[in-house]
């Protein structure tokens, strides 16, 4: 767990390790959401980023009567 100060402009640095856990580049772009007391930053990606994402999800499902 990383601690950040947050500056007089309300500016956060994210700590290098995230960073590159993350693969985050200098001006991407993030959705910052606030969740009760907490807030959660998360990385937008482009579709051509998320080509793939969900090969090898498993599509077989049951379906209700009314959904055939």
């Amino acid at each position: 767990m990383s601690i950040v100060t947050i500056s007089p402009k309300y500016q956060v640095v994210i700590p290098k390790t995230v960073r590159e856990q993350m693969q985050l580049k200098p001006g991407q772009k993030m959705q910052i959401i606030q969740i009760g007391n907490r807030i959660q930053l998360i990385p937008l990606r482009s579709v051509k980023e998320a080509r793939g994402f969900l090969k090898g999800i498993n599509t077989d499902i049951t379906r209700e009567g009314d959904r055939l």
